[in-house]
């Protein structure tokens, strides 16, 4: 088990506040030097702001790009290693359409897009912006790879620490643990005789973990006055075997990720997620990234796994759809349409989606993908079964769900 993520909640203001980033900086690496400490490997260090389109406001949205170069700067100069500049917002539309070139402007800021809230709905004419947005991305780099850094949210609290969604809504700092932590079950369910024990383990585990991190973190909260968020455990992938959320599905006896039994899986091991007694940030249940697990990546290569799958599987775990890899030809119509699935089940089920998607310029159904990332194993590309909305669909309503009691 891995820390991926220290991420520092923070306004970051517009102008930028250097102080405050300063602050940040040390905050991180002091609390680097902390969990390592206590026995734990920590990826990266992150700063997730208040939206920038609160920080700009509707008038000044077109300083978006210049905002994320220089934040990208001012975080390289602070020793961070990633910042989010938080969800264009659906009142000021223009916000959305800013994302590409501020993505384009920096090297190392996220963005997201709100698509639905729970008190408001799902709103059409974000869909459509978010869909643009994926669009365009993809054309920022040959490989489409620009679209690591924007995910679609829906119903998406502020607090959770892992990225692209990671976002602050307040002035005082929070910090919060995104861990990587499929091996975890992998280790569970492979040694374990039952379903059962294999689920005790895993709870056993997430718990001893979390006493760990929390004993660690305390210090932090009172030397730097900063309340401690949480723990994100959404048995985040690595692309190896030992650490492959889909290898710990089929450990359990699914004799390939995509097959039924797969939604049973997904279902035991979200059930552990929600038993175990932990401090929870974000979204604490899975997440299936196709370009993140070597797993699911060999199964989607093999056409055993769909989006369909994926979507599926979003009903009873985490975080929704996840660097899926889909051919370049794809256009804001079918992206749409996708995304409305993701905001429907969002909202019904009142849990937070995301939608983290890459087209791949120049790439078809079943082609190689060939990207070079530490984080990434190769797959293929997906097929997306959709075509665009129409009729009531393709208005500019909001319209609200209620969720299932």
């Amino acid at each position: 088990m891995k820390i991926r993520s220290i991420t520092y909640f923070m306004n970051v203001g517009w102008p930028l506040k250097e102080e405050k980033i300063q602050e940040a900086g040390i905050f991180l690496s002091t609390a680097r030097s902390a969990f390592e400490n206590a026995g734990y490997e920590v990826q990266t260090t992150r700063i997730a702001s208040v939206s920038f389109t609160n920080l700009l406001g509707a008038d000044a949205i077109g300083l978006a790009p210049r905002f994320a170069q220089k934040l990208s700067n001012s975080i390289a100069a602070n020793g961070i290693d990633f910042a989010s500049l938080g969800p264009a917002l659906p009142e000021v539309p223009e916000s959305y359409e800013m994302i590409p070139d501020a993505i384009a402007a920096s090297k190392n800021v996220f963005f997201s897009g709100i698509i639905a809230t729970a008190h408001d709905g799902i709103f059409l004419p974000a869909l459509r912006a978010c869909a643009e947005v994926i669009i365009r991305n993809a054309t920022i780099s040959p490989d489409g790879f620009a679209n690591l850094r924007f995910a679609a949210i829906a119903n998406v609290l502020p607090g959770g620490p892992f990225f692209p969604s990671a976002y602050h809504d307040a002035d005082q700092p929070t910090f919060a643990l995104a861990i990587e932590a499929a091996d975890l079950a992998v280790e569970a369910f492979s040694q374990a005789k039952t379903v059962e024990e294999g689920r005790k383990a895993l709870i056993n585990e997430l718990e001893n973990h979390a006493r760990k991190l929390v004993y660690a973190a305390e210090p932090l909260k009172f030397r730097f006055s900063v309340k401690f968020g949480g723990i994100d455990f959404s048995l985040a992938p690595f692309p190896t075997t030992r650490t492959s959320l889909g290898h710990a599905v089929e450990e359990m006896g699914v004799p390939k990720v995509g097959l039924h039994g797969s939604l049973a899986a997904a279902c035991i091991l979200t059930d552990a997620i929600d038993r175990a007694d932990f401090p929870r940030a974000g979204f604490s249940g899975l997440m299936m990234p196709v370009l993140e697990d070597s797993t699911l990546a060999k199964r989607a290569d093999e056409k055993a796994l769909t989006v369909k799958d994926l979507l599926l599987y979003s009903a009873v775990c985490g975080s929704g759809l996840d660097t899926v890899p889909l051919p370049g030809d794809v256009n804001v119509g079918q992206v749409s349409a996708l995304l409305l699935d993701i905001a429907g089940l969002a909202l019904r089920l009142h849990k937070p989606l995301t939608g983290r998607l890459i087209p791949v310029p120049g790439k078809n159904v079943g082609d190689p993908t060939a990207f070079n990332f530490d984080y990434f194993t190769n797959s293929r590309i997906m097929a997306l079964e959709a075509e665009p909305l129409t009729k009531l669909f393709a208005g500019n309503e909001t319209f609200s769900l209620h969720s299932r009691k």
